[in-house]
């Protein structure tokens, strides 16, 4: 077996010159787990947000009951959205948070296909996440669009594409796209794009305003730390806001939330994007996982991930293993991906060591680094287990 001891004196003096190492003691840390490598899956508990939702059902549901919302409720979609979209570059009044990602998707890809009338074809990659490509079947049936699945998106764009759905970084290898580049090839083929950022928001620098982006959605329960099924965001360029069309008008999309109207009025605004009553405590939840990548700031965030992952590679290749994911850290975002003869049963037994990684069919082994949250030496104890549950079951290749 592969001595990585050497490595310990190196990992104890990364941690020391980290300038985010004090924010771990602002999130839970089971000390039943060895090393936490599923960031990129779920993020931990921020300890505020304990505290915060605790002061919420004491004081606020169960002290205020339905005064509630109109003490602050009614505007946490939009007022979390915008807290959002200070880190992926997007101005007030742009985005919302509610919903699920699915829905949000769902209702960006309607959108856009709106915003591009005399077009008929909805582009996506073979590469994107299943949920992703499922969707965009069902919408381009539904809208009578030609769907292409593709390997290279950028290669298949043309005069009749009217939306491509990219996702920044793939959920399988973590390959980082070129998010401002690809976006101006779409716009400069007459097309509209949707960007996934579930895996990039809180620690790949985004800037959607500058770049021009058409619409984007995110989770909230990975790099954000908003907790398990906690609602996505979603991001609408505010030129497109008076021609938005979504599949799942509501109440709470309406231009005027508590007329109940007969006849259905959209907002004039982001909020024409939402749809039913909100998720207060997950809003919340949300809320105080922002506050703190906030804090952090996606620069210093991502100057970490990329010193987390390039550190990660350097002991994967000690261990003659092979890594899928890109060398160069421009093209690459927080996980590393290696190749496995039989990734779940690896994964599997790490788990039942106190390591807990993340695999997809057939056979990768995700390590999600999350830069606030993950040490150098944690991440060494975890590859040390792995180097010794791998020489334990033998070959991998």
């Amino acid at each position: 077996m592969t001595d990585l001891h050497p490595l310990r004196e190196r990992a104890a003096s990364l941690d020391a010159a980290d300038p985010l190492a004090a924010l771990r003691a602002e999130f839970v840390l089971d000390p039943d787990v060895v090393a936490y490598l599923d960031g990129n899956s779920l993020g931990r508990l921020p300890v505020r947000t304990q505290e915060r939702l605790a002061t919420f059902v004491r004081d606020e549901w169960g002290g205020r009951l339905i005064r509630g919302w109109s003490e602050g409720w009614v505007d946490l979609p939009v007022v979390v959205g915008d807290e959002v979209g200070v880190l992926v570059g997007a101005t007030a009044g742009q985005t919302v948070v509610a919903d699920s990602t699915s829905v949000c998707l769902a209702k960006a890809l309607h959108a856009a296909v709106s915003l591009v009338p005399g077009r008929d074809r909805l582009v996506v990659s073979t590469a994107d996440f299943p949920t992703d490509r499922y969707l965009a079947r069902r919408v381009a049936e539904g809208r009578g669009l030609e769907l292409m699945e593709v390997d290279d998106v950028a290669a298949a764009i043309d005069d009749r594409t009217a939306v491509a759905l990219v996702s920044h970084v793939d959920y399988r290898t973590g390959a980082l796209l070129d998010l401002p580049g690809l976006t101006a090839q779409v716009h400069a083929a007459g097309a509209v794009v949707v960007w996934d950022l579930c895996h990039s928001a809180g620690v790949v620098p985004i800037d959607l305003d500058a770049a021009g982006v058409d619409l984007a959605v995110g989770c909230t329960y990975k790099y954000l730390n908003g907790g398990p099924g906690s609602p996505a965001f979603l991001y609408a360029a505010s030129r497109h806001h008076a021609r938005l069309e979504q599949p799942l008008p509501g109440w709470w999309s309406a231009d005027d939330l508590f007329a109940m109207a007969d006849e259905y009025r959209p907002a004039p605004g982001i909020r024409r994007m939402l749809t039913g009553t909100p998720p207060v405590a997950g809003l919340l939840a949300v809320q105080q996982g922002v506050s703190l990548a906030t804090e952090a700031g996606v620069p210093a965030a991502r100057a970490k991930s990329e010193a987390l992952t390039a550190f990660c590679i350097e002991v994967l290749d000690e261990l003659g293993l092979e890594v899928v994911t890109p060398r160069d850290p421009a093209q690459r975002g927080s996980h590393v991906t290696v190749r496995l003869h039989d990734a779940r049963a690896v994964a599997e037994r790490l788990t039942d060591r106190g390591v807990v990684p993340d695999f997809r069919e057939p056979d990768l082994l995700r390590l999600g680094l999350a830069p606030l949250t993950t040490s150098f030496g944690e991440l060494l104890d975890g590859l040390t287990v792995l180097a010794e549950v791998l020489d334990q079951v033998g070959p991998v290749g």
